[in-house]
């Protein structure tokens, strides 16, 4: 039987856990993919949306557990990348 994964309470925590400990003998069942931006944000912009699709945007963007404005962003970016 595989061990639990503690819980931390800062990311310090986090990677001396990881840098440490064999992650091999621990259950990674519960784990949720991530995603992590690192290209830094120079610009900003305003758009107007309706008050109905901006709701749908920021229940959809619960959903999927990320904040609403890197939602719109994501979409953004994978209609730009479509060919």
């Amino acid at each position: 039987m595989k061990k639990k994964i503690p819980i931390f309470r800062s990311d310090e925590e986090a990677e001396a856990f990881v840098a440490h400990e064999d992650l091999s003998n621990y259950d990674l069942s519960g784990g949720q993919l991530v995603q992590f931006e690192f290209k830094p944000k120079g610009k900003s912009i305003s758009i107007r949306l309706s008050e109905e699709l901006l709701l749908a945007v920021q229940k959809k963007a619960t959903r999927e557990g990320v904040p609403y404005q890197r939602f719109i962003r994501q979409a953004i970016e994978r209609a730009v990348a479509q060919k």
